[in-house]
């Protein structure tokens, strides 16, 4: 049995995963500025959170992963301080808005229509106060992790953690969100009816 003592993997799971709240309509995010911080309206609950080890998300100080969910684009309203934003790389398919003072990303917007998924918006709950918010369900591009510096002898201890956790660990996105992206270009090539 590999010991998992002392493996952190993100502030907002490492006591244990909170169950969401299936009535719960969203709420505001707030960045990290202890002054005019940007604050982001999501008007509804998320879905597909989700614990991300690659490079491009925003992790917390002291984070092994990223906490990230989906929400459709339509419920995503900047609210304050939206003069703050920057895109952090304009050039990349999520365009990831953040507060040019905290860096805090607020949210990733995909513009291109033909995107899997396009019309969804990425968001980081932990940056709300508001209880609710959908559980996160499993672990994304675990292998990246060891992109940002953790020592690959650490694997498995951070695999098993994240099992302890009731989030399985994959080096690409979950099955269904797999099986989502490979429908949608099946659809587009003619593989499978549109």
């Amino acid at each position: 049995m590999t010991n998992t003592a002392g493996v952190k993997i993100h502030p907002a799971v490492d006591s244990g995963v909170k169950s969401g709240n299936p009535n719960f309509s969203g709420g505001t995010l707030s960045c990290r500025c202890a002054s005019n911080p940007v604050k982001v309206r999501v008007g509804a609950q998320t879905a597909h959170n989700h614990v991300c080890g690659c490079t491009k998300c925003w992790k917390p100080d002291g984070a092994t992963f990223s906490q990230i969910a989906v929400v459709s684009r339509d419920a995503v309203e900047v609210l304050e301080n939206a003069d703050k934003l920057e895109v952090v790389n304009a050039e990349a398919p999520i365009q990831r808005y953040r507060c040019r003072d905290c860096g805090v990303h607020m949210y990733g917007r995909i513009e291109n229509k033909d995107h899997p998924f396009y019309g969804l918006d990425f968001v980081h709950t932990e940056l709300s106060s508001e209880d609710g918010w959908s559980a996160p369900e499993f672990a994304a591009f675990v292998s990246s992790i060891i992109e940002s510096g953790v020592d690959p002898s650490e694997m498995d201890a951070i695999r098993s953690r994240l099992r302890e956790l009731g989030l399985e660990p994959y080096d690409a996105l979950s099955p269904p969100l797999m099986d989502a992206i490979a429908t949608h270009v099946a659809k587009r090539s003619g593989a499978l009816p549109a």
